[in-house]
Formats: C-alpha cells, structure tokens, sequence
C-alpha cells in the first residue's frame, strides 16, 4: 500500500509502497482510513524542527495522526462485532507499564507512543491501532469531519482550561485550524465577545467571517495592541488564548489581557518566549499551557462535530489523494489553508 513516511532525521519525507498489514496485535483494530488531517505536528516534522528526535527510533514511521474510517479486521482479544464500526482514534498509546499507567491515571502515562509518530499512522489507506483507542461515530457523521475530532479536542482543551464562560470577552491569536476551533468552542461556552487575530492573514480570516465570526482583526503594519485598540477601549479581555506558535506574541498579547485575567498557550513555539513576571504578579493574571485533552472531552467534540457538521466543513479549504499529499502538505505550510484533508478513496 502507499504510505507517506518520515525515513530519516532531517528535512523531508517520502511517498513509498510498503507491505500490507497482515497480522494485528491481540487488542488491535485494523482501520480501513477514508480521511486523514494534516496538521501542524506533520509539518513540523516534515521540516524536523527541534522537539521530535525521539521519533528517530521508530523511522521509518508513517506519518498522520488526525484520522477516521472503519474497522474491517481485529485481533484475537477484540470484539468481533467491531468490524464494520466506524471510528477515529485517540492518537496516544498508552505504554502500559509506567507508574500513572499502573494507577490507572491514563492521562499523565510518561512512555505514550503517539499514532503517526512513534508508530505508524494514518496516511496510508489501513492503519493498525488499539481497539482501547477507538472512538465511535454516530451514524452520519462525514468521515472528512470526524477526522477532525483530534484536533478540535485540543481547541476544547484550551476553552476549558481557560475557563471561559458565558459572557466573556475571549481574544484569541491565530486564525489557523487550531485557533478557529477554538473561537467555536469559545461560542459554545458561551462567550459574549470573540475577536481573532492574525497577521498577514486575510484567507483564514475570510474563513472565519464566512462561517460566522465577524470579529477579526488583521495585525500587518500594526502592533497587536494598536490593531485592538477599539476593542481595549472597553477594558481587558476576559480570557486571552494563543495559538501562533509565535513567542514574540506573548507579551504583548498578555498587555491584552484584564487584572485577574487568563492566558492560555496552545501553540508549539520554537524558542521560548520573554515574560514580565513582575507585571504579570502585580496584575494577578494567570499564564496556562494547554495541550493533548482527556478522554472525556472526545465524546464531547464528536457529539460537537456530528450536530455541526455544515459549519464544521466551512474549515475546510483543501482536499487531495495521498498521491498528492506533497501538495496538501505545501498548503497547509502556507497562510492560504486552513484545514487540509487527505482523502482516501471508497471501496
């Protein structure tokens, strides 16, 4: 089958045949894959920035982690009433054996593999996964949106661990896929003012107006602050959220936020960024990190994603076979995208 695989350390990956799955562990499904994400992760290891060098021991590893399709085959210990059920997957194994593992506190496990990063993923057209890591899709739900539901349990996560709440006034920086999840979220939550910041980004931007935010704000040529002014001219944000991957962005995006107010970061940044510890004190503010959710948020993301799935589709801009996925993979670098899907073809 064709695969998209990371070979070596370095930049780059490879479209490659390798064999069949053949055999499955006892507790695990095999997954016919009808979409796959790409997502900023994938970039980043396409371009091996610093921060995936433990990957190197499984290489070559196929890549793709965002995913949805149907269970065709399972192993020896799994339900065979499975086959034929539609799924995504949570993309963390769990190793098992380590001291959270054994107290059974799953989400703090400290030798996880992830799908499409310490073993192989999902652009591929099957991808072999532990049945304990499937989630089910309700009857409907387009297989494109489900394999959404990855990432948007991260855009969830940073909500929640914003605490946001009804009538809050949310900022939240960055316009791609991660932060336009978010802004839905912040909706759901109920927040009564959500402004989105981007920069040189008037496609994403547009994405969002389209689907309903018309709240945006485009800092070229601008500080961040100077580009909110109308919207600081009433105080504060309530809740800050960041999802740029951009470390300079932080100070000045904490300058936004009110007394006693939040700062969620959600993005993957390079290098670390420059903080005013002693403003950030005087002014009681809170500095939170928000990454990978549990598992009680993905039931609540699908049940999301199944009673939204026009608005949801609106994120995506770019569709391609695996053939093409060099593509897919050019686009989703650019500001141009917001969400690229990897489509697989039906039987």
């Amino acid at each position: 089958m064709l695969a998209l695989q990371k070979m070596q350390p370095g930049a780059g990956f490879e479209l490659r045949q390798i064999p069949e799955i053949s055999t499955l562990s006892p507790d695990e499904v095999l997954v016919r894959v009808r979409a796959t994400g790409i997502c900023g992760t994938d970039l980043h290891i396409a371009a091996w920035t610093p921060g995936y060098e433990s990957m190197q021991s499984a290489m070559p590893v196929t890549l793709g982690h965002e995913f949805a399709g149907t269970i065709v085959a399972v192993g020896a210990n799994v339900d065979h009433g499975m086959v034929g059920m539609n799924v995504t997957a949570r993309p963390s194994v769990l190793c098992g054996t380590c001291a959270a593992c054994r107290a059974g506190d799953e989400d703090n496990c400290t030798g996880r593999r992830g799908i499409g990063i310490g073993r192989n993923g999902a652009f591929a057209s099957h991808v072999a996964v532990p049945e304990a890591n499937c989630v089910p899709l309700p009857s409907g739900l387009d297989f494109e949106i489900a394999a959404l539901t990855e990432p948007m349990t991260v855009c969830a996560e940073a909500v929640d661990t914003g605490e946001v709440a009804t009538g809050d006034r949310v900022l939240v920086l960055g316009p791609g896929f991660i932060g336009q999840g978010i802004a839905l979220f912040c909706e759901a939550a109920g927040a009564s003012e959500i402004v989105i910041c981007g920069h040189n980004d008037g496609p994403r931007l547009a994405t969002l107006n389209a689907i309903g935010f018309k709240n945006t704000v485009d800092t070229a040529g601008s500080s961040l602050r100077d580009a909110l002014a109308s919207y600081l001219e009433r105080g504060g944000f309530d809740v800050v959220i960041e999802a740029t991957g951009a470390p300079h962005v932080v100070p000045e995006a904490l300058s936004c936020l009110k007394k006693r107010g939040i700062m969620v970061i959600a993005g993957i940044h390079p290098r670390p960024a420059s903080v005013d510890l002693t403003v950030l004190v005087r002014n009681h503010q809170q500095l939170r990190g928000s990454y990978r959710s549990p598992l009680a948020t993905w039931g609540r993301v699908v049940d999301y994603l199944a009673a939204n799935q026009q608005r949801v589709r609106g994120l995506i801009t770019h569709r391609f076979d695996l053939g093409d996925a060099a593509k897919g993979f050019d686009l989703a670098q650019s500001k141009t995208a917001s969400k690229v899907v990897i489509q697989h073809p039906q039987d």
